[in-house]
């Protein structure tokens, strides 16, 4: 059974059957489609389409058609094109005729609409849980690790020791600016579109505001035309999911690179490594590899989904039939990349020592030309007092703090002995006591912080028979 067919003379061609059909895929809004189904009935029976033993018929069927999904007894037919008629004919086989009914008014456009924003709104919670547990572990990891010194790194250089501590909360903003994003989604999510017909809205005077209330949406759309269009939604969503995988690649090179024997400063546990089919000695990054790797797919699939918007003409075209492979993917996607990563640096071991060796006094040269401006003279002549003290070291092959007094004050005549508390790396990051700095006090505020917001984030979500 399909939807339509009625003014053609032929069956559609099987190859092209194939292509038309969505059901592989959007058989995942089931539930949803369902739910929509049912208010949608409600809204037929207060207009006086449906009588209230129909409207009961159709209701009970559908709880049947309902619960064989929810069971998964739910047997799919040839014929079934895609969610919506498997459903359809399946609630025909269950009520007989009255299912034929339920249709009215109503196209697979605005259905099909409504039920995407559905899904898509029940699913971010669960989104939203996988990037609070990474967040979690980034939290734990602050906190056992608030004692050790590390390198921090600028175009890959050494630049200024900070903790690890600091360092692991550097990756935890940027998963809450996405649960942040994510979580803003429902706002613009939540604009009804069931009602608008294929095109120009319903004949029939059914109530979209009480469909809206029922489904637990805030509003209603404005204009039947954008209605079944709009797929802002969709762009939104594969952005955030691009911007997520981003941030994740990000964090996933760094671990690459320091758990090399060149830096040394993290051991991934086997459970979360692999290793070579050649080579006996390998311990490969593989899943913060493929964590790179996958923030590609998640670019490829907001960029194609883009590309097919962008030459859209106005209302539903099929084009949009290829919005749902890509959101169902980048969710996969994030689904099943944020528990491995997380359990990954659960486990992962550190190496103090290392972090400790990789500091060396070069990288307190701001703290000398700080120093030289405690002493009144002005940063732009300190800096250049403190580049010529660097260059004076390496010229004689040694650290800074090495170079003699009388070099020092050859340099500037302010300098005096107690220049050499400069270059103690963990008084280096202790002076940097400013809020979002990485010195112990303001790190330990940062984290307060990071507990709060880690916590307080939540979803009001749409409250329906759907869930």
């Amino acid at each position: 059974m399909t939807l339509w067919g009625g003014r053609f003379k032929e069956n559609l061609d099987k190859v092209a059957w194939q292509l038309n059909s969505s059901l592989p895929f959007d058989q995942r809004m089931a539930l949803q489609d369902i739910c929509c189904s049912e208010v949608w009935a409600d809204g037929l029976q207060r207009a006086g389409i449906l009588t209230e033993g129909e409207h009961q018929e159709i209701l009970r069927g559908l709880q049947e058609v309902r619960s064989e999904f929810q069971n998964k007894k739910f047997k799919f037919a040839g014929s079934d094109e895609d969610i919506h008629t498997a459903i359809e004919r399946r609630l025909a086989e269950v009520t007989g005729p009255v299912a034929g009914k339920l249709h009215s008014g109503r196209s697979r456009n605005d259905q099909v609409a409504t039920d995407f924003r559905l899904w898509i709104i029940q699913t971010l919670p669960e989104l939203d849980s996988y990037l609070a547990g990474l967040q979690a572990v980034l939290i734990d990891r602050a906190e056992t690790d608030m004692e050790i010194l590390m390198p921090g790194y600028t175009h890959l250089q050494r630049a200024q020791p900070i903790l690890l501590s600091h360092w692991w909360l550097s990756h935890f903003w940027p998963l809450q600016r996405d649960r942040e994003r994510f979580a803003q989604m429902v706002g613009h999510l939540a604009a009804l579109p069931l009602g608008s017909g294929a095109l120009a809205g319903s004949t029939f005077q059914v109530d979209r505001k009480a469909l809206s209330s029922s489904l637990g949406f805030a509003t209603i759309t404005k204009n039947s035309l954008d209605a079944v269009s709009d797929r802002d939604f969709v762009a939104e969503f594969l952005f955030n999911a691009s911007l997520t995988g981003i941030h994740l690649s990000k964090l996933a090179e760094a671990i690459v690179l320091f758990t090399t024997s060149e830096f040394g400063f993290f051991e991934l546990a086997d459970a979360f490594s692999t290793g070579s089919s050649l080579m006996p000695q390998k311990k490969n990054p593989d899943v913060f590899e493929l964590t790179r790797g996958k923030a590609g797919t998640l670019l490829g699939l907001l960029t194609g989904l883009m590309t097919t918007l962008k030459g859209l003409p106005s209302t539903y075209d099929k084009d949009l039939q290829e919005d749902k492979i890509p959101v169902f993917a980048a969710f996969d996607t994030l689904a099943a990349i944020l528990p491995v990563i997380s359990g990954a640096l659960e486990t992962i071991k550190t190496n103090p020592v290392k972090m400790s060796a990789a500091i060396d006094p070069s990288m307190m040269a701001t703290d000398l030309a700080d120093y030289l401006v405690m002493k009144g003279i002005a940063f732009r002549e300190a800096h250049t007092i403190a580049g010529k003290a660097v260059q004076a070291a390496a010229d004689e092959g040694i650290h800074l703090d090495k170079l003699s007094i009388k070099k020092y004050q050859n340099l500037s005549p302010v300098i005096e002995d107690d220049v050499y508390e400069v270059f103690n790396p963990k008084k280096s990051v202790e002076r940097r006591n400013v809020s979002g700095g990485t010195a112990p006090e303001a790190v330990k505020i940062q984290l307060a912080k990071a507990k709060s917001v880690q916590a307080i984030l939540h979803y009001q979500m749409v409250q329906t028979r759907c869930q």
